[in-house]
């Protein structure tokens, strides 16, 4: 990461629990053009900040992208299989 942290964004150990629901599609895929925790980091400026989508910061990734990530991972159910896992 070549900025300064948000204190929306995902430590560490969180990230360990996270990461394996968000991977869609591997790291290095060629679609792929920004990092997914930066991603990831995004979506939680927004969903912490309650700002709209086109007030992302520029030191994050566009929120277009962030934006289409979370359509994607929404329609996944990703966020539903985070919660049955947490209890």
């Amino acid at each position: 990461m070549d900025r300064k942290a948000y204190p929306s964004d995902v430590g560490d150990e969180e990230w360990a629990f996270v990461a394996p629901y968000l991977t869609l599609m591997t790291e290095d895929a060629p679609q792929r053009e920004y990092p997914l925790r930066e991603v990831f980091n995004g979506l939680r400026y927004i969903v912490r900040g309650g700002i709209p989508w086109r007030m992302m910061p520029n030191d994050l990734p566009p929120w277009a992208t962030i934006y289409q990530q979370t359509q994607r991972w929404l329609r996944a159910g990703v966020f539903e299989a985070m919660v049955v896992n947490i209890g």
